[in-house]
């Protein structure tokens, strides 16, 4: 008899390391999901803000006309960087780009480059329709100064495509992903539970309510849940580290804590929400059941 009891009561208990570890496997998988997915996103937004535009300023127009296009570009919302070419800075750089300072002497001394606002936009406003926006602006502002604007409108079309459908691809697998873990996750925790279903149904025979047997089960799931998703973010962070520091060093730009953190935080937030959920759902379906069924 002492033996059997010995058997039933190492039966009886949940086997919460393994859930643990199941429950850190899928939620490190979707982590590294969502890293990429942020990483894809910041590098299509960096090569957005370094596309130039280019506003050429006639050579009639007074500095004074020349500075008021300036500050009006500057202080646009959308503008990210901006920088003011003069005529003498657009002859010297033409000069150190083609290597030839011979076209001075046709020239007689003349200086035929215009002076230019070279700006770029921030992410969210490197599109077509935000594009011809600021165009519309600076010709109905600045339309007797200008000699000629220069928008990649054709390199921002072509971003915006690839992106997107980069976005819609890596959404996709996020969302298959975010099911797979679901109902790994449930699996995994309906296992432990499986195993603690005797004990269980004993507490509810001796008079036991379900709200009594079950408030331990969810204090110890969302302490579980904690732990699995501690053991994924650690996991996360060092295959970062390493891809950072030994495979691409590159990866480091796309590194944005803040979004970063939220990742971790939903990382937490899914581990703690699922374990609860499934153990509530396990303990229920065990607790309704009759006895005879349990075995």
């Amino acid at each position: 008899m002492a033996q059997f009891g010995k058997g039933s009561s190492k039966r009886g208990k949940p086997t919460y390391a393994y859930a643990i570890i199941g429950v850190a496997l899928v939620l490190f998988l979707f982590g590294l999901m969502g890293w990429l997915f942020l990483g894809i996103q910041k590098s299509g937004d960096l090569m957005k803000e370094k596309l130039q535009s280019h506003v050429y300023i006639l050579r009639s127009a007074s500095q004074k006309q020349a500075d008021s296009l300036k500050n009006f570009v500057a202080a646009m919302p959308s503008t990210n960087t901006i920088l003011f070419t003069t005529r003498e800075m657009a002859a010297q750089k033409y000069s150190e780009m083609e290597k030839d300072t011979s076209w001075k002497k046709f020239m007689d001394g003349v200086n035929p480059f215009e002076a230019s606002v070279d700006f770029t936009l921030k992410s969210n406003s490197t599109n077509k329709d935000s594009i011809a926006v600021i165009e519309n602006a600076l010709r109905t502002n600045f339309g007797p100064i200008i000699s000629d604007t220069q928008f990649s409108l054709e390199t921002v079309t072509n971003l915006t495509t690839i992106a997107n459908w980069t976005m819609y691809i890596l959404l996709s697998l996020v969302i298959i992903l975010g099911i797979i873990v679901i109902i790994s996750i449930d699996n995994t925790i309906r296992l432990a539970m499986y195993s603690n279903r005797f004990l269980m149904k004993t507490m509810q025979m001796v008079g036991a309510t379900r709200g009594f047997i079950i408030r331990p089960l969810l204090v110890r799931s969302i302490i579980n849940g904690l732990i699995s998703a501690g053991f994924a973010i650690a996991a996360v962070l060092g295959f970062i580290w390493v891809a950072e520091r030994f495979f691409l060093p590159e990866l480091n730009l796309l590194r944005d804590n803040k979004t970063l953190s939220l990742l971790f935080f939903a990382i937490i937030v899914l581990g703690v929400l699922m374990c609860m959920a499934s153990t509530y759902r396990s303990a229920l379906k065990y607790l309704r059941i009759k006895l005879d069924d349990l075995y």
